[in-house]
């Protein structure tokens, strides 16, 4: 579904990802662990549109996206849960929901997406009138995960979604992506908790300082002890 081969991005004249080429395949949870600043969240951004590579090509579902503008890319069916939840705060759950669902025209699929996100998350469905802000951040992490579904994208995007979240609320994001997979719905998760991204995750990436050192399925990378010396606590 998703083939990033060779890119490259800077900042200024800072190179954050160098060469970076991995695939997702059409139903799979993918995950790409790595420590804070190893370049996780600017993998999503390109693949998103969201900043420009200078080199190297992004192909979703056999199609060339590298150039395309990021609301072109949300309408082939790519859809993010940005870091730190990134909700419309004065909007209300509906409206946020709303939000999510703009490039669809159909009011039965809308319909069926709100449906969908009130079983995912019932808590919304309690909240549905209250504005974003006065959500707790695990009802605010829930609330973008499922603006994100409201799209009904074909590829979901996933950053940091356990970040600075109390545990009960990291254990429930983690059971509804769980959910999710099992559902058949493509995610590329980009995790700093490694060992819980790892639990539910097919595949796995190890990106160091913009690179992608290693690659395997998330068994054989959670009894590595490269990895688990440097992201499970282990020796």
């Amino acid at each position: 579904m998703l083939k990033v081969r060779g890119i490259e991005v800077s900042y200024g004249e800072f190179l954050a990802l160098k060469e970076i080429s991995f695939t997702v395949n059409d139903g799979e949870l993918v995950t790409i662990i790595g420590a804070n600043g190893a370049g996780k969240s600017t993998i999503l951004r390109s693949v998103m549109g969201l900043v420009k590579c200078q080199r190297g090509e992004i192909q979703f579902q056999g199609k060339v996206i590298t150039s395309m503008p990021a609301h072109q890319r949300a309408r082939l069916g790519i859809s993010l849960v940005p870091e730190g939840r990134k909700i419309f705060p004065d909007l209300t759950v509906m409206e946020n929901l709303m939000m999510g669902a703009y490039i669809q025209q159909d009011r039965k699929t809308i319909d069926s997406g709100l449906e969908e996100s009130f079983r995912l998350f019932p808590v919304l469905k309690e909240r549905r009138n209250q504005v974003g802000k006065t959500l707790s951040g695990g009802e605010q992490q829930m609330l973008a995960i499922a603006r994100a579904l409201m799209s009904r994208p074909r590829l979901i995007l996933m950053d940091e979604i356990s970040l600075g979240l109390m545990p009960i609320y990291v254990e429930e994001t983690f059971r509804v992506i769980q959910n999710l997979h099992q559902q058949g719905v493509t995610i590329l998760l980009v995790e700093q908790n490694a060992r819980k991204a790892l639990a539910i995750a097919d595949r796995g990436y190890v990106l160091e300082t913009g690179e992608i050192v290693l690659s395997d399925t998330s068994q054989n990378l959670e009894s590595n002890p490269q990895v688990k010396k440097a992201y499970l606590g282990g020796s």
